[in-house]
This record gives C-alpha cells, structure tokens and sequence, in this order.
C-alpha cells in the first residue's frame, strides 16, 4: 500500500507533535488526519535524514521536501490478505490469548501477504469501532478537552431598535473530572468559535493534550471518519498551544458523550436559570453565565465523592500544561493568488508581495491588526491591516526595478534634476511641467529629454535648450533635432542675416482703389 504523500504543512505538524507532545504515533496519525504508515514513514525519513524539529521549523518547504526525498523510487503494488476479524474477536475472549499471538499465527498461515503487527491491530481496532457496541470510556487526567455548543439560544436585545439575536452557547469539558466551563458569542463562526477556545484555557488554567470538538465548519473543513480535514485557522490554534485535535467522528455522538452530558446539565443549571431574564450585552450575558459555573462546578456529585471543582483540582490541574505567556491572537487563514499587478486582495483591500510571486498561491494569515502572506512556508509580506475597500497597500521593495523608477518621479526631482544641468534645461522642464493640466501627464517627455544628456552630453543638451528656448519652442522634439543636426554646437551668438524686404510705394497701384471708393 503506498505512503500517503502529505503537504509540507501536515509533515512539519507531524515533527512538532513528536518532539513536543510525547504523542504515541498512533495518536499523532490520529491528530493529523493521516495513517499510521504514513506517520511512521516521515518520522523514519526525517530520522534517517537527520532532520529534527528544530531543524525543520527553520525550513521553508521546498528544502523540508529535498532533504526527505532526495530520491523517489516507484514501488509496485502488493496484495495483502485481510484477517478473519470476527475471528479473532472470538479468539480475543478466552483467557491467555492475546494480539500478538494471534498476528503470529496469521502470519504463519500469510508469510508472505500478510499484514505486520502494526497495520493487524489497527485494521482490527478499526473493525472493532464499526461494530454496534458499546465501551465505557476511561479518561486520563490532563488528557482531554471536549468542546461543543449547545442547542437552544439566549435572545440579546438591542435596547435601542428592540432587535435581537439568539447567543450561542460554547461548552467545554475536561473528561476526567467533568470540570464545566460556558460562554456566550455572538456566532459559531470561525474567529468566535477560537476566541472561546483561548478563554476555556484560560478558565481552566491550562492545555490538554487533545481537543475533542464536533465537526462543525469552523473546526473540520472535511468530515471524514478516518481522515478529517481540520481548518488551518484552528490547527494553527492548537499548535500555538502545543496539542493536538482529534474531531469526534461524525454521526457518533459517543465520541463525545462527555460533551453531550455536559451540554445538557449547562441547558438545565445555567440556560434555564437564566430563562426569564433579558441581556442587552453579551458581556452581562457572560457575567451571568459566570456566576452560575462557580455554583455548578462546585455542586457535590451524587454518585461520585467531591464536585467537578475538587475533582478538577486533585486530577485534571496537575496534568495540563502551562498556558503560553500572551493568549492567542486569532488569525484568518485564507488562499490567493498574487495578481499581475504584485497585489493580492484580502476583505477587498489589496496588499503588495515581493513581485517575483506573480501568478503563485500564497497564504494569507490576518490578524486584526496584521496581514501576513508566506509563500513556501516562508512569510514574504507585512502589512497593517487596512479596512478601506478598493485601496491599496504597496511597499517600494516589492516593486520591479522599472515601476520604483516611476513610483518616485516628482516635478520637484525633475527640477532639480534639470537644475544640475543648466538654467535653459530647467526652463524647459518647467515649460513641459505646466504644458498639461496634469504634471504627470508629461512626466515621459520630460524624462526623455532629461535622458539625451547620456547620449549627447549634459553640455550639449544645455546649450541646445538654450536655442530651443530662443526660438521659443522649448519642446522635446526641438530639443531633439537641434542635438541630432548639430545646431546646438552653432555660436549662440550669431544670428543668421535675413534681406530686408523693400517696401514699395503703393500708393498709386492700379489694383487699390483708395479710401475715396468707399464715401
């Protein structure tokens, strides 16, 4: 079976999660959305490669892809047979009989086509979770967050039109000890549904290891059973706070059965306590929805000794890691594609990249302050961020060499430009200046006549601006043809004689009739 080949962005999150989290392998496949084999075979590449975390974080993709596969070789296709699972779901019952025996004999019976230990347990756990049954789930303190909105909604009022709309209620869990915590927003959007994740952390002190949230379009792009797409805004989420996420499977509320109880109690403690109150702010909204966690979480179980607060404390507290020094700052992960003119656009402002980019996919990270852009795994472009629609955003080094000429042509560098070469230069710039109502409509005359200065000389354009100027025609094509036909290497003060036309005495001229004619 071939390796599934992954984006440069998954096998670096893959790194990451080996070298920080302590994950098994399994559970890191399970993170990332990917096989077990194909963990294993970057983890081994990586490791043959010598290639570390630290090393590979400072790598832009292209170089992370080099140094994994510094050769590709095809591989045929090979025929596995598939284990009797049923089979040895019996087998697995008597006493003594383990996995591992059983893989033996399974090979033994398939030398050559059979499976190795690894794919034979996942293949069969994999089998196992299809079967209508059901398993109590046994929770490691520290490990689990389970995460999930509720149903019903709390109405917010505007108090000046009397408009209203209904809060979602974000719920999260711990799973060892039922720990509670809820807030109000204002949608289940992308930036919402995070925010409310970096103030759960906050309530609770810490990280897990896993986040277990349902597959709604803010968390997974793409459900699928094995596989699911996680949405890079969130990934990016969880590796800013060192965990992994591992999406409940859709259509199995089992998964997730903690957030299903935990979303329940909060409808019944919190939401309809709440019931017949009106809030015309989500903060009062959230500082009632507060006041009812502290009363919840401190309830006494009555199955269970102690209450979700010292539950919490005495197991799940100890196990989270620490919270970063800042919180996150969300961050809008979106795709583009660099246009012709170096920009891209982001909530219809355009930006400007370096301008070698034109035509390639970039990544575009926006923050509520900051637009980012990377190509390659690399960030090529900052910029505040600007909410004015339809303008630009440009930076002078993201320009070709020819369009940062233009970028800074001005009337006053022009003249002084002229100015360096001579009174008459400059007098007719000035003259070309103002020829049109728009300076800059001139802008090409004027640097054509400043450029003839490398052809001919800048004494040889002086002297020949002043002979345009004289004959009053401080043009670029004068100056043109006085530098082409020599005219301006002529003394300046010679002037060509003309002949004097004699005046004729007309007053007796057959063909004039004389003031007389008219009287």
């Amino acid at each position: 079976m071939p390796t599934e080949k992954l984006t440069m962005r998954k096998i670096k999150q893959i790194l990451q999660l080996d070298h920080e989290s302590g994950m098994s392998r399994r559970a890191i496949s399970v993170s990332v959305g990917t096989s077990y084999g194909s963990v294993a075979n970057y983890l081994n590449r990586a490791e043959k490669a010598g290639i570390t975390w630290e090393m590979a974080r400072d790598m832009d993709e292209r170089e992370l892809g080099r140094a994994l596969f510094p050769s590709q070789t095809p591989s045929g296709s090979r025929h596995f047979i598939e284990p009797d699972y049923p089979q040895v779901y019996q087998e697995l019952k008597k006493k003594g009989v383990t996995k591992l025996l059983l893989w033996e004999e399974y090979r033994q019976s398939n030398p050559d086509n059979g499976y190795s230990y690894a794919q034979f347990c996942h293949r069969y756990k994999r089998w196992q979770g299809q079967q209508a049954m059901s398993m109590r789930q046994t929770h490691k303190a520290g490990e689990k967050l389970f995460i999930d909105y509720c149903g019903p909604t709390i109405p917010i009022v505007n108090p000046d039109s009397g408009e209203c709309y209904g809060a979602q209620i974000f719920v999260a869990v711990m799973g060892a000890s039922n720990y509670t915590f809820a807030c109000a927003s204002k949608t289940q959007n992308q930036a919402d549904w995070i925010n409310a994740h970096v103030k759960a952390f906050e309530f609770i002190g810490g990280v897990p290891e896993l986040i277990i949230p349902d597959n709604l379009k803010s968390a997974v792009i793409k459900t699928h059973r094995y596989k699911p797409v996680i949405n890079a805004a969130y990934s990016q989420m969880a590796s800013y706070y060192q965990t992994a996420i591992i999406p409940a499977r859709p259509y199995k509320p089992k998964d997730k059965s903690k957030a299903e109880v935990a979303v329940q109690i909060v409808e019944r403690w919190i939401l309809a306590r709440l019931r017949n109150h009106t809030f015309f702010t989500l903060a009062a909204l959230n500082l009632a929805i507060n006041d009812l966690l502290v009363d919840l979480n401190s309830r006494d179980f009555k199955k269970l000794p102690g209450s979700r607060k010292s539950q919490f404390e005495a197991l799940d507290k100890p196990a989270l890691k620490a919270l970063p020094k800042t919180a996150y700052q969300y961050v809008e992960i979106k795709s583009a594609r660099v246009h012709i003119d170096y920009h891209i656009e982001y909530d219809k402002h355009y930006y400007s990249v370096p301008h070698h980019l034109i035509k390639e996919q970039v990544e575009v990270q926006a923050s509520s302050t900051l637009i980012s852009v990377y190509a390659y795994g690399n960030r090529v472009s900052s910029h505040p961020r600007s909410y004015v629609q339809g303008s630009h955003s440009t930076l002078t080094e993201h320009m070709p060499e020819s369009h940062r000429a233009i970028s800074e042509w001005s009337p006053e560098r022009f003249l002084n430009w002229a100015g360096n070469i001579g009174e008459a230069t400059k007098t007719v710039v000035t003259t070309l200046l103002n020829k049109k109502r728009h300076p800059e409509q001139n802008y090409r005359s004027i640097l054509a006549v400043l450029s003839l200065a490398k052809t001919y000389t800048r004494e040889r354009l002086e002297k020949a601006c002043v002979r345009a100027v004289d004959i009053n025609s401080p043009t670029r094509t004068s100056v043109e043809s006085i530098l082409k036909n020599g005219l301006d290497k002529l003394d300046s003060t010679h002037k060509k004689q003309t002949p004097e036309q004699t005046e004729l005495p007309l007053d007796d001229h057959e063909n004039i009739r004389g003031n007389k004619y008219y009287h």
